[in-house]
């Protein structure tokens, strides 16, 4: 397997004579093996579902390699000092090789990635699928080309539910006055017009703001963040609905692709989708058991009806037109799009 580096003249020519001379190392020491390590980084815990994607990875990329390629898993965002939105960006400079997050950690890059997150824009899974499948997931791929990272594959981090330690939030009127931890700044509009006050920060600083009653709640996926991340032992009271989804996308730096031969990429890119769809299965499966598993640990769960939904969706109307604006029109329109042509 041969890394090819985009340069041109005595720079190419020392590269492929240096190529050469390894290559006849090895073939002299046939105990030696040519392997490279490249580095993944994600900016939660090794005891979610995103860790365990990044695993299977991983593992793939090592066996269809022969072992030539490494991945090295660096979780909580630890080579960016814990900053999920610094970690992003250095992917895109290069700066590190591969990254594993979720759309709201990458708004502040790339405002148009909040069109996954407008609130109540799917219903289910399979509005969700429609897009991650089609023409949407496509066009948010060329928008992330932009910024230096290649989209390998999509991955779930889910529909966000809200937590607070201080009473069940049914109405709108309920999250007046609560202090709600938030991912990104669509999230600081939605808080604002349900009456509550939003306190961005970043997730490794998520769970002593709770503990220590700096922020009342956040709001966050049950099978990928809530159950493993143990947030039941610092809240009590959990409400089911689904205002908001959050992919996960698996991006490899655009300078580390380029300088990948066509096979290599080949390899990379079928390990993260078969990785990713792994992932996706075993977050859907533990988000179906979540809810049985906070109510054992002492959580009081309160299930919305679709008539209390819609109080939610529209209280939270203007922050959707306003981002629609900020997203873009024309690229909203293709995801309300997709989605209603889904439902049919």
């Amino acid at each position: 397997m041969i890394r090819i580096q985009r340069s041109g003249g005595a720079c190419t020519r020392a590269f492929l004579s240096a190529t050469v001379a390894a290559a006849m190392v090895v073939g002299v020491n046939a105990g030696a093996s040519a392997q490279q390590t490249l580095r993944l980084t994600h900016n939660v815990s090794d005891e979610t579902t995103w860790h365990e994607g990044a695993e299977r990875f991983k593992e793939l990329v090592a066996e269809r390699t022969d072992g030539e390629l490494e991945i090295r898993l660096h979780p909580n965002a630890e080579l960016s000092g814990g900053d999920q939105i610094r970690m992003v960006e250095m992917v895109g400079r290069g700066q590190l090789d591969f990254a594993l997050t979720s759309a709201i950690n990458a708004t502040p890059m790339m405002e148009e990635m909040a069109v996954f997150s407008l609130p109540y824009i799917y219903e289910d899974y399979d509005d969700v699928d429609a897009t991650l499948e089609g023409p949407p997931a496509e066009r948010m791929a060329e928008i992330m080309r932009e910024e230096g990272l290649v989209t390998l594959a999509w991955g779930e981090n889910g529909f966000r539910q809200i937590t607070n330690s201080q009473h069940p939030i049914r109405t709108p009127s309920d999250l007046e006055g609560l202090t709600i931890r938030v991912a990104g700044p669509m999230y600081i509009d939605v808080m604002e017009d349900l009456g509550a006050n939003p306190e961005q920060m970043q997730w490794t600083e998520v769970f002593s703001a709770l503990q220590q009653g700096v922020v009342d709640g956040q709001e966050n996926p049950i099978g990928a963040i809530i159950v493993p991340q143990r947030i039941y032992e610092v809240q009590d009271y959990i409400t089911v609905w689904n205002y908001s989804y959050d992919p996960l996308f698996l991006a490899v730096s655009e300078q580390l692709w380029t300088s990948l031969d066509a096979e290599t990429q080949e390899i990379l890119r079928g390990a993260a989708q078969e990785a990713m769809e792994y992932q996706v299965a075993i977050s859907r499966e533990r988000t179906a058991e979540g809810l049985d598993r906070l109510r054992e640990e002492g959580m009081e769960v309160t299930e919305l009806s679709a008539e209390e939904i819609d109080a939610f969706r529209e209280a939270t109307r203007d922050s959707y037109n306003a981002w629609r604006e900020r997203i873009g029109p024309e690229l909203v329109e293709l995801f309300e799009e997709t989605v209603a042509e889904s439902r049919q």
